[in-house]
């Protein structure tokens, strides 16, 4: 597919920001047997189902020994909060657009405007350091058909909702009567107790020789091999929670959070995804704090949602 007209405009426009999560095409999705949790669609009316405490307390953030934007370290004090153990899945976010009719951004928007972008074959191109060999624009890419026309959420209600822009995550939150975490929040949520170590379980980057995040293995930007279980997405929950009991703080997908990025009309995402290469973008970690443009999606950026109601009894 070669992109053209209005499109390769729009698509130009983001990447600068997909350029921080450079990856490659995406290899067949395969599976391996892990024990993946079995999500429940949550009651809107029961704010706090499917959510962790996380008690009030300081939050070192950032990172000196990685990349340029997670500089400076700098301590923040966090309020108390509740944050989903997990990404909003598919039947999640279907269950919200049945009961409110909602229709996303990617959906509403026209056919030069509309649709995410997708990893694969994109403009030709002799320079693989080019991003637009990765990324192909879809116009029929949305939420239903995360990869473009022809593809499917059947059969995977226990995924990570994708395609996603920084306001359908929102409306989705505030149905739930909810909000999307701040930076400093998610960044506490994933660190647990473990302050200051370099992933979400502590410093090595695959204790005890076990995978504990869904990210990029094998011949980077070729092949995803995946070692860890899964080539591609993968369900919620398969892999072991950090000490606060949250699944899926590093790897799978992005998150949006609520706060700003440098540049107007860009958010901050958090925590890394499926197309992370220890090779070449090392951002399945909690300080990794990436530019979204809020009114474009892809397929590998989702969110969770956070509650600041009162804490347990």
């Amino acid at each position: 597919m070669i992109v053209q007209g209005p499109a390769i405009t729009r698509l130009t426009a983001c990447l600068a920001a997909l350029s921080f999560m450079l990856t490659a095409c995406g290899a067949p999705e395969t599976e391996a047997p892990h024990a993946c949790l079995d999500v429940p669609t949550p009651d809107p009316d029961a704010p706090q189902a499917g959510m962790v405490w996380i008690a009030p307390g300081a939050v070192r953030l950032g990172s000196q020994d990685f990349y340029p934007e997670e500089r400076p370290v700098r301590t923040v004090d966090v309020d108390g909060f509740w944050i989903a153990a997990h990404a909003v899945t598919n039947a999640e976010f279907a269950a919200f657009a049945e009961a409110t009719g909602y229709v996303t951004l990617a959906e509403r928007a026209g056919p030069d405007t509309g649709g995410g972008a997708v990893f694969g074959p994109g403009v030709q191109v002799r320079d693989w350091s080019d991003i637009r060999a990765w990324w192909r624009y879809d116009p029929q890419a949305s939420w239903r058909q995360p990869r473009g026309a022809g593809s499917t959420i059947e059969g995977r209600g226990a995924y990570p909702v994708v395609q996603i822009a920084y306001e359908d995550a929102l409306a989705y939150a505030h149905w739930r009567g909810h909000d999307l975490p701040g930076e400093a929040e998610w960044e506490r949520a994933a660190r647990g107790s473990l302050e200051g170590a370099v992933y979400v379980w502590g410093d090595e980057a695959r204790p005890g020789g076990a995978w504990r995040a869904n990210h990029w293995q094998g011949a980077f930007p070729f092949e995803d091999s995946g070692a860890d279980g899964f080539a591609g997405l993968a369900p919620v929950g398969c892999y072991p929670p950090n000490d606060f009991g949250l699944y899926d703080m590093a790897g799978n997908v992005w998150e949006w959070t609520s706060d700003p990025w440098e540049r107007d009309g860009f958010r901050v995402i958090k925590g890394g995804s499926f197309l992370c290469s220890d090779t070449y973008c090392h951002r399945y970690r909690p300080a990794a704090r990436q530019p979204g443009d809020e009114t474009f999606s892809t397929e590998h950026l989702g969110f969770r949602t956070v509650w600041r109601g009162p804490p347990p009894q």
